[in-house]
């Protein structure tokens, strides 16, 4: 049990780091490095202000915020009933993985799906990325006859691949045409850069999308725990929502997202900073001789294949040197080749290569 919890997330700096008095540089979590916006922090009395009564259970304002965030530049509206506010998005993902028996999940991908399909006594199929660590939208679709509903990341987690709509049109009609859920799971979305990126956008065409996305990844606030499903299929929306106990968001979440959300500057520099980064460490990387592959991302982190060297070894390691890298041998489909490291800004991914470079 203590080796599952150790790989499940990374950001696991408690263990080896606080609790042992230690510091260290988390290239495990994918936090933007930007951190907390200063539109948040600028307002934190307003959430204090706030503490000592309850949230509107119904949260209108909160989702107001949350609906003109993702609705910006559509030409459609969503009614507020289209919204499900969760704990962060696990809380969400583990409601919608709950109301089904049948999932198809894409793996390697983030390995709190199956943990939940098997809590909730799902039965699983999956379909394995190719060997070049994109979706096989064929394999997809041969097996969406067997499922009730498909769990899909984009972009994926570990390995930083985007669905590519063109392809994916095939299994959005499929399930509209057969009563068939796609849950995608959109945590990074932001990292993309790229508004159209995000099935949001087609939410207004099809019923069978329920799109999850969160405030923790680009925003840097996972402490904050606020993230929200989103869909058409009012009908699931009303299921979710009768499982969940009230007021399950805080005072400073709903504050949060008040003011970053809007935080033109803050989301600005984020995207060129990142611009900037995925093309940087991810093209270095490949300079590393211990390093087999480096697969392309759209997103603020990198998955690496090693030679020569172990997930651990590479591991241990880099804690001698104070750095926490994420082993990617707990995902489905992978093994101790692989490892992910997050991409942060300029000067700590030089310390990140400094150190790697060290190990020749």
């Amino acid at each position: 049990m203590k080796e599952q919890m150790e790989c499940i997330h990374g950001g696991d700096v408690y263990t080896e780091g606080i609790l042992k008095g230690r510091e260290l540089i988390d290239f495990s979590s994918n936090i933007n490095p930007l951190g907390v916006p200063k539109s948040f922090r600028d307002n934190i009395e307003e959430a204090l202000s706030r503490v000592t009564r309850y949230p509107d259970v119904k949260y209108r304002e909160l989702i107001g915020y949350l609906k003109q965030y993702v609705m910006e530049g559509n030409k459609f509206c969503l009614s507020d009933d289209c919204f499900l506010l969760g704990n962060g998005a696990a809380e969400v993902i583990d409601l919608a993985i709950s109301s089904f028996k049948k999932l198809l999940i894409v793996v390697p991908s983030f390995a709190e799906y199956e943990e939940d399909a098997v809590k909730w006594d799902c039965n699983i199929t999956y379909s394995y990325l190719n060997e070049h660590m994109e979706y096989d939208y064929e394999d997809i679709y041969s097996k969406l006859h067997q499922v009730d509903a498909l769990v899909i990341a984009n972009p994926n987690n570990p390995s930083g691949n985007i669905i590519d709509k063109r392809s994916f049109h095939k299994v959005i009609n499929f399930c509209e045409e057969n009563n068939k859920t796609i849950i995608i799971d959109e945590a990074f979305v932001e990292f993309t850069g790229e508004k159209e990126q995000s099935f949001i956008n087609d939410i207004d065409s099809y019923k069978c999308l329920f799109i999850i996305r969160a405030l923790t990844k680009f925003f840097a606030l996972p402490g904050i725990r606020l993230g929200f499903g989103v869909s058409k299929n009012i009908e699931l929306i009303n299921k979710l929502k009768k499982r969940q106990n009230p007021w399950n968001i805080n005072c400073f979440a709903e504050t949060a997202a008040k003011y970053v959300l809007r935080d033109k500057e803050y989301i600005y520099n984020s995207l060129k900073w990142i611009e900037a980064e995925k093309s940087f460490l991810p093209e270095m990387l490949r300079e590393i001789p211990f390093i087999e592959s480096v697969y392309n991302t759209n997103s603020n982190y990198v998955l690496c294949k090693l030679k020569g060297i172990s997930g651990e070894e590479l591991y241990n390691l880099c804690m001698e040197q104070g750095i926490l890298i994420r082993r990617a041998r707990n995902f489905k489909g992978l093994d101790d080749r692989f490892v992910r490291f997050a991409i942060k800004d300029r000067e700590l991914n030089l310390k990140l290569l400094e150190v790697l470079m060290t190990l020749r």
